[in-house]
């Protein structure tokens, strides 16, 4: 049971007679007790009278997936199985990264019937969101009282990354064309693959001229090349306890899946095979064998459960991981954090055993923080030496990984997704894949 604003004001109300009354020499405890007896008796017949909210069956009709940040309603179908109207209002339990209202939704169901309520959702926060119940209340006739019931209806919701670097696709799509010959612009690598002869014109490159065909000819023939197809591109994002460190809005994991996504559209383009792993002490995700139009969906939904675990990443487990999924030399892309020299040991000495048979390129996100300012005290002069050893650490890493045969690729969360996609793009123009 419940009681709503009317019981209140109609205690208020009772003032006034209680005035009247005391001047006509009656005592005002007694006619307030009275009053007060009135009102309550009242709200409980109210709230008898009321139909019975454990009586309401629920289903739910939940989209299977949704982006993150993004709008998404979602609907409860309330029946009323009692012999009354049901008249009050009902609340979805949602997580409150759910983005759903804090306001109650009104309803108005006869007896037997069905009715629709949407609830809009603003997820904040990618992974499994989920719903145990839904209150409803039912309001009594006189709306002075009501009768309150907690029905037992679960439900899921999905909430996949946002894919933000999606924005810088278009540009690096256009630069694959470049790269695979279908502009006016022919760009030559070393190890590229032999694609076809056309008709030479003004602007192409001279070095690729065929001599033996324009001997054969009666105008000058280009050779034209398209780079490797068919290679295998590895991805694999650390979840480990440095993953968990917060850059910008969100955390490092997020902007290594936005890398991983902007590289997997770009490499799936290209006609490459894209695998992931997630992985810290256990393998978190996988996805394998899928090509076309379905890896992006694939990626995006293997991503979306995985959080970052406050446990040390066992690097050596990682490569064998690596290893299983190909067999054929590839271009391996770890995305990790290593920016301090001493927690990098383990990363380190297992990288020379990818580097042996497989192109490599680590990833890094860094903290954008501002620079200190001149130090003007003791504090900032420790600031200062803090940044500058933060700095140093980073150095020390990058040449360590440049040492061992691979590509260090350091940007902020913002930046990382295009760099790790122009060095892709890069390696694939010079045929190092």
């Amino acid at each position: 049971m419940f009681v709503t604003g009317r019981l209140a004001l109609a205690l208020a109300v009772g003032v006034v007679p209680v005035v009247l009354l005391s001047a006509a020499g009656m005592s005002a405890w007694a006619v307030a007790g009275v009053w007060a007896a009135l009102c309550l008796a009242a709200a409980a017949v109210d709230a008898a009278y009321a139909a019975d909210p454990r009586a309401v069956g629920v289903e739910r009709r939940i989209p299977a997936r949704v982006l993150r940040d993004q709008d998404v309603t979602t609907t409860l179908l309330l029946t009323n199985r009692s012999r009354r109207g049901l008249r009050g209002r009902v609340r979805d339990a949602w997580q409150p990264t759910a983005g759903a209202p804090g306001d109650r939704s009104r309803i108005d169901i006869p007896a037997g019937e069905r009715r629709a309520v949407d609830i809009p959702l603003h997820p904040r926060r990618r992974g499994e969101l989920r719903t145990g119940f839904v209150v409803v209340r039912a309001d009594g006739p006189l709306g002075l009282a009501g009768r309150q019931g907690r029905i037992e209806a679960p439900g899921t919701l999905r909430v996949l990354p946002p894919f933000t670097a999606r924005r810088h696709l278009p540009s690096r799509l256009a630069r694959l064309r470049e790269l695979d010959g279908n502009t006016s612009v022919q760009v030559r690598g070393q190890g590229t693959e032999f694609d076809s002869l056309r008709e030479y014109v003004r602007g192409d490159d001279v070095r690729s001229i065929d001599w033996r065909a324009t001997a054969r000819a009666t105008t000058t023939m280009l050779r034209t090349w398209r780079p490797e197809r068919d290679r295998h591109v590895v991805i694999v994002i650390d979840t480990g306890r440095t993953s968990a460190a917060r850059v910008g809005d969100g955390v490092r994991l997020d902007a290594a899946m936005e890398a991983a996504l902007l590289l997997g559209a770009l490499a799936a383009r290209a006609g490459d095979h894209v695998h992931l792993v997630m992985f810290d002490r256990v393998l978190r995700a996988r996805v394998t064998r899928v090509d076309g139009a379905g890896l992006l969906p694939a990626l995006v939904d293997a991503m979306a459960p995985v959080e970052p675990q406050l446990i040390d990443t066992d690097w050596d487990a990682a490569a064998a991981q690596v290893r299983r999924l190909t067999t054929r030399p590839a271009l391996v892309v770890l995305l990790t954090a290593q920016d301090a020299v001493d927690a990098a040991r383990g990363f380190l000495a297992a990288l020379p055993a990818l580097t042996a048979r497989s192109r490599v390129v680590v990833g890094s996100v860094s903290a954008d923080e501002p620079l200190p300012e001149p130090p003007r005290d003791a504090a900032g002069v420790y600031a200062l030496a803090a940044a500058e050893r933060t700095a140093r650490d980073a150095r020390e890493v990058a040449a360590a990984i440049a040492r061992a045969g691979a590509d260090a690729v350091v940007a902020d969360a913002e930046s990382l997704p295009p760099r790790v996609a122009d060095r892709y793009l890069a390696l694939k123009a010079a045929g190092r894949l």
